[in-house]
């Protein structure tokens, strides 16, 4: 655990900015409204994981420091359409963070076409979606920050660039508590946040109907192996009227999704996912639908602590998974 990644009051957030600190920070964006310009991004977000269990907290934020990099952080904003340069233009030896308002253009490009971008899995890139107080969903956006001009922007990501020494390198894992249950193989035949027609087992379908009419729990996400790795795409809404399906990442044609096998125990799964000895943390979130269906509230889940998002980054956009990064 980074020792230094904490929920704060402003007052002290300050202090590390006018004291020239490195930063990323999340929190509600009243919040962030008052912090002084600086090296710092930030995201906006109610909802973390701290030392003392899941909380919400409106005037506080979370504060990760960044150090032990060999030259200062570039930080910038980038809208939709330089996105796809985000690892072309990383350093070659360190990482870089990147968080994008949720529902924006941004967030839609990112989400279906980052696994194509250049140089993507060669540069470690991590990072998350920000999000709003759900009671504010109706009238709030989520919005990106970036520090040196206190701009804040809800239709482009903000990215900090971490150049490291040459004997240090950054590691990103994943902690995915949710497997492939036994119910049919679903195929989607377009790439899509909104889904619908489908194949079941090699039977024409519908998602929505298929959801309602088996009572499948929808706080379940679908399943599906991507190149070895199980990824998660968490369901949205439901309507059966229509037949169609909302998503908080888009299925991808061509793989075999299922529904998700229950999760008894979020809390002790989660201990148990975790390797015996992490080195330092210098980064990580987890996702808001955790927090949520798994009831952390004022519970721990080990020594990771960070923001509940409305999206994780992995490299690509992940859901339902906590996401860390590691540097050695």
């Amino acid at each position: 655990m980074n020792r230094q990644q904490t929920l704060m009051p402003l007052p002290l957030a300050a202090e590390m900015i006018a004291a020239g600190q490195v930063l990323c920070i999340a929190g509600d964006e009243a919040a962030l409204r008052q912090l002084p310009r600086g090296q710092w991004i930030g995201g906006t977000i109610p909802y973390f994981m701290t030392g003392d269990g899941g909380q919400v907290s409106r005037d506080q934020v979370f504060v990760t420091p960044v150090t032990g990099f060999a030259e200062p952080p570039r930080l910038r904003l980038r809208d939709r359409a330089a996105l796809p340069g985000i690892c072309r233009d990383a350093p070659e030896s360190g990482y870089s963070i990147v968080i994008i308002p949720a529902f924006s253009d941004c967030h839609v490009e990112f989400a279906q076409h980052a696994p194509d971008y250049e140089e993507m899995y060669l540069k470690p890139l991590v990072g998350w979606i920000a999000g709003v107080h759900l009671d504010d969903l109706a009238q709030a956006k989520p919005r990106v920050v970036l520090g040196p001009t206190g701009e804040f922007a809800d239709d482009c990501a903000v990215v900090m660039d971490v150049p490291l020494p040459p004997e240090r390198f950054a590691q990103i894992d994943i902690v995915n508590l949710f497997h492939p249950g036994h119910g049919p193989a679903i195929v989607f035949p377009a790439s899509g946040f909104t889904v619908g027609a489908c194949s079941l087992d090699g039977q024409p379908g519908n998602l929505a109907e298929y959801l309602a009419s088996a009572g499948i729990d929808t706080r379940l996400p679908l399943v599906a192996d991507y190149c070895g790795a199980l990824v998660n795409v968490s369901i949205k809404a439901v309507d059966r009227a229509s037949g169609r399906v909302e998503l908080y990442a888009p299925v991808f044609p061509g793989l075999d999704y299922r529904i998700a096998a229950p999760v008894d125990d979020y809390v002790a799964s989660f201990h148990q996912a975790l390797p015996g000895q992490t080195p330092e943390i210098a980064f990580s979130c987890n996702c808001i639908l955790n927090y949520l269906h798994s009831g952390l509230e004022g519970k721990r889940t080990g020594d990771l602590v960070g923001p509940f998002t409305f999206g994780e980054i992995g490299y690509q956009l992940l859901n339902q998974t906590l996401v860390y990064l590691t540097v050695r």
